[in-house]
């Protein structure tokens, strides 16, 4: 493990399993660059990796993790599956088509990729989950992308994800669901935290707070993230941006660094929409 970087703390679940805080997202990595990038990432101290069916990649993954010579307990895989497996049956299908893929046996985090309500099927696929954990298939159970209309559904029905992975930074804010997250004890999580291109990345007032603390304007968007308690997951596969994601646990951004990042979030028309995209 590299001398500039140490594992990430640990959240816990409402289950009691724990995950670690920031992770690697492997999207849009193929199984060969996942193959490469996941064992260096593990031995800069990574232990998180995040994928998903529709990533394609699983394979990879797999392969980077025994390359990787650590010792399985120890990495927490989450992956995906996506609608065509919205049903009891279909969640098992699923799950035991990506751990062939992984050629693991237990998958830790399992989410439901998208919750695609023109076929609600979504609450079933839950259910599936379920078995799935009480099966000992996989140890962690959630939903992805999922809105408050789509997570009472599952509420009513008597069923709380242990976490939701939603696109979430600066400039979406996503308040209505983390306030639902915190009533009901589910983690979240953000994908695509350094936001889309490099707007956020070459925004003047985010440069400005990184330039304070000496640090990169990723690292601020990471710290803003995990300094709320959230999980995130930011993809690279550049060896020194490895370490710099990572490095974000040993200083703090002020109250009056957040509530400028806190006060960014806009609208954003060409977001991805829950309730009309989904696979």
């Amino acid at each position: 493990m590299s001398s500039n970087t140490k594992p990430a703390p640990m959240i816990r679940l409402a289950n009691g399993i724990q995950m670690p805080q920031l992770g690697l997202g492997t999207w849009p990595m193929d199984d060969a660059e996942a193959a490469r990038v996941v064992p260096q990432a593990i031995e800069l101290g990574y232990r998180l990796i995040d994928t998903a069916e529709n990533y394609q990649n699983e394979i990879g993954v797999g392969d980077g993790i025994r390359a990787s010579g650590v010792d399985r307990s120890e990495i927490f895989v989450t992956t995906k599956f996506n609608r065509q497996w919205h049903s009891i049956e279909g969640a098992h299908t699923a799950c035991g088509a990506s751990l062939k893929r992984f050629g693991l046996d237990y998958i830790d985090l399992l989410l439901i990729h998208w919750p695609n309500p023109d076929q609600d099927r979504y609450v079933e696929a839950f259910q599936g989950l379920i078995r799935l954990q009480e099966a000992g298939l996989v140890r962690a159970i959630g939903t992805s992308n999922f809105k408050p209309m789509h997570l009472q559904r599952l509420f009513d029905e008597g069923l709380i994800p242990q976490l939701n992975q939603i696109q979430l930074d600066p400039y979406h804010r996503r308040d209505d669901l983390v306030a639902l997250h915190r009533a009901r004890g589910i983690v979240t999580e953000s994908w695509r935290p350094l936001g889309c291109g490099n707007a956020m990345l070459q925004d003047r007032e985010i440069l400005a707070i990184a330039e304070r603390h000496n640090r990169t304007a990723a690292q601020v968007l990471l710290r803003w993230q995990v300094q709320q308690g959230f999980v995130t997951c930011p993809k690279s596969s550049d060896p020194q941006r490895l370490v710099q994601n990572l490095s974000i646990f040993d200083f703090d951004l002020s109250v009056e660094d957040m509530a400028v990042l806190d006060a960014m979030d806009r609208p954003d028309p060409e977001m991805l929409d829950a309730d009309s995209f989904g696979h």
